[in-house]
């Protein structure tokens, strides 16, 4: 069935996670376009301070504190939707929690609580959105992550939490699209970023921080993905070549891509610096919000051609198209051109 999705500034989104880091992006790039956004997140105190400010930036915007893991409030937050707007036409699910550490250290309760919010937080959220979007069509945009695809060190939880986004993503839209329901689903995986992701973690490492491994994109290019899926029909967009590559590494070569995880994968994610401790640990309860960033050093990369070139394909075929001409040119012309004779080799006798 053909799904028509309004352009972002017609449209009403529920976007939970919203208080910090990709989520935050995505309220302000939405509210720039004029969108009328439902904001979700546990902290009740920076969502009413970010839905103030997508007023000022263009945008309507309602706050509802909530927590994802718990199916009566993402009920709750479609009928503050309903409410107020009439309905929604985009549900983006954002909201996740991290932990750093070994499988076998992190406490099975901190497995299970990551796993309320990063998968059934998703799965709540599906559910209430596909009920209310088959009635007359719209969007679901989960957020998985290049560990949707290649498990990180250190991050195990983590990764298999967005092995079962993905896994769930890709069933949800089959089965939609075999029940012929109006709805389109696409999966955002992120490489990494820099947001407060990496303070709000819960760690076990013995270093006093954690960080990104290189290379860390801005959370702008993830909103810039989030924003485009809202109008446009794309299964899986990846923010962020470096990502892409591992990916591609461990699909590729799964041994060799664990040995050099395992080499590098405490040098690149742990860090002496502890970055702001009013943000560590967000697991159970909502700490300090309301940034885009990191206080991490190291910066980000602001742009991105390898999103480029999923988002906008057209534009960069025929730079695509020259390059391989020019390649297949200069391989033709290796061949033709002729070749001096080589020495023929005296025969010794033996073999």
């Amino acid at each position: 069935m053909t799904v028509r999705l309004k352009p972002v500034g017609e449209q009403i989104v529920v976007l939970t996670g919203a208080s910090s880091g990709i989520g935050l992006a995505t309220a302000r790039a939405l509210a720039t376009r004029g969108a009328k956004l439902v904001l979700v997140s546990r902290n009740e105190v920076a969502l009413q301070e970010i839905a103030r400010d997508c007023e000022v930036k263009g945008g309507r915007a309602i706050a509802v504190a909530a927590d994802v893991g718990r199916f009566e409030d993402m009920e709750r937050v479609a009928d503050r939707a309903v409410q107020e707007y009439g309905g929604f036409d985009t549900w983006i699910n954002n909201a996740g929690v991290a932990i750093f550490g070994t499988v076998e250290q992190i406490p099975i309760e901190d497995h299970r609580r990551l796993f309320e919010t990063n998968y059934f937080g998703v799965l709540h959220g599906c559910l209430v959105a596909a009920g209310h979007l088959r009635q007359h069509g719209g969007k679901i945009i989960n957020m998985g992550s290049v560990l949707s695809d290649r498990a990180d060190i250190l991050q195990g939880p983590y990764s298999a939490s967005k092995h079962a986004v993905k896994g769930l993503t890709d069933a949800l839209r089959m089965e939609l699209e075999e029940d012929r329901a109006p709805i389109q689903v696409t999966l955002i995986k992120p490489s990494a970023i820099d947001t407060p992701y990496m303070e709000h973690a819960r760690s076990y490492l013995d270093s006093p921080g954690t960080k990104n491994p290189p290379p860390s994109y801005d959370p702008e290019l993830v909103a810039r993905a989030i924003v485009f899926a809202c109008e446009h029909d794309r299964r899986d967009i990846i923010v962020g070549f470096g990502g892409w590559a591992l990916s591609m590494m461990g699909t590729l070569a799964p041994r060799l891509t664990d040995y050099a995880m395992e080499a590098g994968g405490r040098i690149l994610q742990e860090t002496s610096d502890p970055g702001c401790m009013e943000r560590r640990d967000n697991l159970y309860k909502s700490r300090s919000d309301g940034t885009e960033r990191s206080s991490l050093p190291g910066g980000s990369r602001k742009t991105s051609l390898f999103l480029e070139a999923q988002l906008h394909p057209a534009s960069f075929l025929p730079g695509a198209a020259l390059a391989a001409a020019a390649g297949f040119g200069f391989a033709a012309l290796q061949l033709l051109r002729p070749r001096a004779a080589s020495p023929r080799r005296r025969s010794t006798g033996s073999h």
